[in-house]
């Protein structure tokens, strides 16, 4: 019988690493919170025509990548459904201020998630089908300022404040506005007809965009399609005035902020619901594929979807490739594991049951005071060896307790602090302050 592995394009995350995991998610909520987001957990799947409506039914994500199923009727009065694994998070963010009416509060709702998306695409260095963001969207009415310029540049000051707390060093912001609906349609009728005379000369992937979603042509990573793309035309060209007044407002605030910036022309986005303000952080740490985050403004979203209107902005993070560039800042070195504040050994004779229940349960009574006490714990058992319990105490922890039968009678334990070598003893009501010094 084979040997059960995890799914190609999914895997497992074990401590330490969790540990790191951990720590930045702890930080994007500290930081989040600083700036009144709020938690919003959607559900992992959603409705199929949901993804299809609001990201588009011509994009990489709907047309290729989307885990779907058709979840069957189980009694006559139900209707058969077509159901999606989420490949991004922020139509089912929509799809919820819709439902629970957020909007009729006339406040800004800014919320945040954090939880896996799926896509079936090419597994590869930070990319996995199952993988984990981080975001956050802003989105209100009209009368709540949600369309002002202000609400991007002050996402984007958050975004630069969350990457310098989590130590990230180096990163780069790029920024561009992909003007509105009608800006957007001008600007692909253009690349639509730049693109007929070479499209044959680029790769297939790019071939297909130019006909379906030439937006996505500018995406193409392939270094051969590099200098035809540098020809094509820039949708700063087709910007209306308003849009070119938002964008100039966006940057005036960034400036102010004294966060930097690039502008790139050919970061356009391939979601359909983006509108204004693109934007994509990236690091040299990850190589070719070196975006670290993404996102955008996205104005017409909520009513592509059957909502209200209600402008929004939103980014989301991929935790995958976070994790990565701190590692590689960090020149790749293994995660070190994080030591308990200290190691019960319970010591008795093996050969002598009743003893061996009676310090066991006085081991477990130890620790469960020490774990109160807001100490990190590890508990060993009563039938180890004293060399045993000291090899397993030395990779787990920063001390050692030894709790033998002489210690349980007198109240005065054994303490032995593996990083100076001293070995002291203490009375059992002054433990857990010694332990936390």
């Amino acid at each position: 019988m084979s040997t059960l592995k995890a799914v190609r394009g999914t895997r497992d995350l074990l401590p330490p690493e969790t540990a790191l995991w951990n720590r930045i998610e702890a930080t994007a909520r500290s930081v989040f919170g600083r700036y009144n987001f709020g938690e919003i957990r959607t559900p992992i799947f959603e409705d199929t025509s949901l993804f299809a409506r609001g990201v588009g039914e011509e994009t990489d994500i709907v047309s290729k990548e989307m885990y779907t199923w058709e979840d069957r009727a189980r009694a006559q009065s139900e209707k058969s459904q077509m159901l999606t694994l989420r490949p991004e998070n922020t139509a089912g963010v929509v799809r919820a201020y819709i439902e629970h009416k957020l909007g009729e509060t006339g406040q800004l709702q800014k919320l945040y998630y954090i939880g896996p998306q799926f896509r079936r695409e090419r597994p590869q260095k930070g990319r996995y089908r199952q993988f984990f963001q981080v975001g956050a969207e802003v989105i209100g009415p009209q009368s709540a300022g949600s369309e002002s310029p202000l609400r991007d540049a002050e996402v984007l000051e958050m975004l630069a404040t969350l990457l310098d707390e989590l130590g990230i060093t180096g990163w780069m912001l790029h920024l561009n506005s992909v003007g509105s609906s009608a800006d957007r349609e001008r600007y692909n009728q253009a690349l639509r007809e730049a693109l007929v005379p070479v499209q044959d000369k680029m790769c297939v992937d790019c071939q297909r965009r130019a006909v379906t979603n030439p937006l996505r042509v500018l995406d193409c990573k392939v270094p051969e399609d590099q200098p035809i793309i540098e020809t094509l035309p820039k949708i700063a060209d087709s910007l209306d005035e308003e849009s070119k007044e938002h964008f100039a407002a966006v940057t005036a605030a960034l400036d102010a902020a004294g966060v930097p910036y690039t502008r790139n022309y050919r970061l356009v986005r391939g979601l359909d619901y983006y509108t204004r303000t693109t934007f994509e952080f990236t690091h040299g740490g990850l190589g070719a594929q070196n975006a670290l985050l993404g996102g955008g403004r996205y104005d017409g979203l909520s009513e592509a979807i059957g909502g209200p209107k209600a402008p929004g902005i939103g980014f989301a993070i991929g935790l995958d490739r976070l994790v990565l560039t701190l590692q590689s800042q960090a020149g790749d070195a293994p995660v070190a594991a994080v030591k308990v504040d200290a190691y019960i050994a319970p010591m008795a004779d093996a050969k002598d049951a009743e003893k061996l229940k009676t310090i066991n349960a006085a081991g477990l009574a130890l620790a469960r005071e020490l774990r109160r006490a807001g100490l990190s714990i590890e508990l060993g058992e009563g039938s180890f060896r004293l060399k045993k319990s000291f090899d397993a105490a030395d990779k787990t922890a920063r001390r050692i307790v030894i709790l033998g039968e002489d210690e349980l009678q007198s109240g005065i334990l054994t303490v032995k602090d593996f990083s100076s070598g001293v070995q002291t003893k203490v009375p059992r009501a002054e433990l857990a302050a010694l332990l936390a010094g």
